[in-house]
């Protein structure tokens, strides 16, 4: 009987055995599916978070190009009025010279009406005479001549044509002679 009752334990202690592995490998399988389910979360709540950030940046860029682009909305009606400023300009250099000094009020009347009402659209005059440095991020060089002093070389010589910009862009260069 000894040796049945050992038989019986041995059985009992294999199947105790046998549930209990089973039984750790269910806890383990729990604890598994438990920290998959934290993984997924934490990775769900990352794109989230990316998502998020990139379509707060969309907002701000499009919110920046929408600016821009109010501020530059003029800008080929600017351009197609700049040869009737420049037309002004040499029109009233040459009724200076005639001496004809109500005509010369009136066209310098309408010039600076037209001067102010573009000024209030975001027009600016770029800003270069002659013996300023050249810099050709701000200036077009159409030539280069022989400078007439040691002074005003790689200097602008001349101002042929003014340019003008909208905001912060130059959306025509000046055109000018630099001395070489």
């Amino acid at each position: 009987m000894n040796a049945e009752n050992q038989d019986k334990e041995q059985e009992i202690d294999d199947a105790t055995l046998e549930a209990n592995a089973n039984g750790e490998q269910l806890i383990v399988e729990e604890l598994s599916v438990e920290e998959q389910l934290t993984q997924d979360l934490a990775a769900e709540k990352d794109k989230f978070i990316r998502l998020f950030a990139e379509f707060e940046n969309y907002k701000r860029r499009t919110a920046k190009e929408r600016i821009d682009l109010f501020k530059t909305a003029n800008q080929e009606v600017l351009l197609a009025l700049l040869p009737v400023l420049d037309d002004f300009d040499r029109a009233q250099v040459e009724i200076s010279k005639s001496g004809d000094e109500n005509l010369l009020k009136g066209v310098e009347l309408i010039h600076e009406k037209l001067r102010t009402t573009l000024a209030s659209k975001g027009l600016e005059g770029v800003d270069v005479k002659a013996g300023d440095s050249f810099d050709p991020d701000f200036a077009e060089a159409i030539t280069q001549i022989p400078a007439p002093s040691a002074d005003l070389k790689g200097k602008i010589v001349d101002v042929v044509e003014k340019g003008y910009k909208l905001g912060d862009k130059i959306i025509r260069f000046p055109k000018v002679v630099i001395g070489q």
